[in-house]
């Protein structure tokens, strides 16, 4: 696995430290200054060494996001939007991944295995972006909620449909019958996994009053969850999400002391802090080293289909969730689609394509092109676009949208 240095890590954090003041004054997405601040460094004659790949993205920083996520997030109104959240998360990534396989097969003449993997790995909105980003903007709970939790859910119907893809390119594939069968195991899976650890975790931490002990047993809930489950090949995020699920409604109210309830969500933030610090002022660093392909018109016209697949993914879902007591207002529909951001997680799936696949750089690189529009087109309009989304239902009429 790739490393960082120590000289490197303490540069990020300084970086970081920096860019968090600087774009809290000026009101700018906290995310999209970091990326920018990655661009700077890369640019200097430090020989910054930035390592960015699929192990380090879903190793290191991924559970400890994921289970900070799911720790402030409140069981009942989860469960309650839940149908809503998987419909999109695994329906929409369906349909987002068939319209930007079909558009890459047939406008750009790629073979069907490289459109598919592309189009699953680009269809799943990335829980790191989203959720970097809606922590710095004032949204209404419900809205938040969605936007949250979908962005945690599809990664699992992702990592199927990538892991389908990738055994066929390597030779492996089974029979149709096998991708249901890989699918329920890779959600039952990653559930039970994420219950099996936090359970054993919270009934350790029902013996102590020690905070100290309580963050690193909820630290091992986060990596072990994620761990277990990748090592049965189920999905991590949904077992760390599981696992924060547990212990942020079940361990506030019995296995956890009354000091670790302060505590314990303190660290899990600055946690949260560091890892979204590091890993997007990586990916700025290796957005200054892409080649010129970076800026074609292929690049562009993928862009344009992860536009189009995610809107017909949200459009008529959520015309289909007007006819229930979930109905999601025309307002926010426009947020679920361009908020549907894409960040380390595309990157991570794209780095783990195999040179075999024909278009395997063009993949990479289109990866990134599609991250850096997501995070600088859509990340810095997205608090605009949430500003008039309020003044719209604060208007007379507004709530009827």
């Amino acid at each position: 696995m790739a490393q960082l240095s120590v000289v490197t890590l303490g540069l990020i954090l300084l970086t970081a430290c920096l860019v968090a003041m600087i774009t809290r004054r000026l009101r700018l997405p906290y995310s999209v200054g970091l990326v920018v601040a990655g661009l700077a460094l890369a640019a200097l004659p430090l020989r910054f060494e930035a390592p960015l790949s699929r192990d380090l993205i879903f190793t290191v920083f991924l559970p400890p996001l994921v289970f900070e996520a799911a720790l402030q997030l409140k069981w009942r109104p989860f469960a309650r939007e839940l149908p809503a959240t998987a419909l999109l998360a695994f329906v929409g990534v369906t349909i987002a991944a068939g319209v930007v396989a079909a558009g890459l097969h047939f406008a750009l003449g790629w073979s069907w295995l490289g459109a598919g993997l592309f189009g699953v790995l680009i269809a799943a909105t990335d829980p790191v972006a989203v959720i970097a980003a809606f922590k710095e903007m004032k949204v209404e709970p419900r809205l938040s909620l969605l936007v949250e939790s979908e962005s945690l859910l599809n990664d699992g119907a992702a990592a199927v449909g990538f892991g389908v893809l990738l055994a066929f390119a390597e030779g492996s594939g089974g029979s149709p019958a096998w991708i249901p069968a890989s699918l329920l195991w890779t959600v039952a899976g990653g559930v039970l996994a994420g219950a099996a650890v936090a359970g054993a975790v919270l009934l350790i931490a029902g013996r102590t009053e020690d905070h100290l002990v309580e963050i690193t047993l909820t630290t091992i809930a986060a990596y072990g969850s994620f761990l277990l489950a990748e090592r049965f090949h189920a999905s991590g995020v949904l077992a760390s999400l599981t696992a924060g699920l547990l212990v942020g409604n079940l361990g506030w109210r019995r296995a956890i002391s009354e000091g670790g309830r302060v505590h314990v969500p303190a660290f899990w933030e600055y946690t949260a802090f560091l890892a979204n610090s590091v890993i997007f002022i990586l990916i700025g660093a290796h957005e200054a080293h892409q080649p010129g392909s970076f800026f074609s018109w292929g690049a562009a016209a993928a862009i344009l289909l992860v536009l189009l697949g995610r809107a017909v993914a949200v459009y008529p879902l959520c015309a289909i969730l007007g006819l229930t007591p979930l109905r999601i207002l025309a307002s926010d529909q426009h947020v679920l689609f361009w908020g549907g951001l894409r960040g380390a997680l595309a990157l991570a799936l794209a780095l783990a394509v195999p040179s075999s696949v024909p278009e395997h750089a063009e993949i990479v690189v289109f990866a990134f092109a599609v991250v850096a529009f997501s995070i600088f087109v859509q990340g810095l309009t997205m608090p605009w676009l949430i500003r008039r989304r309020s003044s719209s239902s604060e208007a007379p009429g507004g709530a009827s949208d």
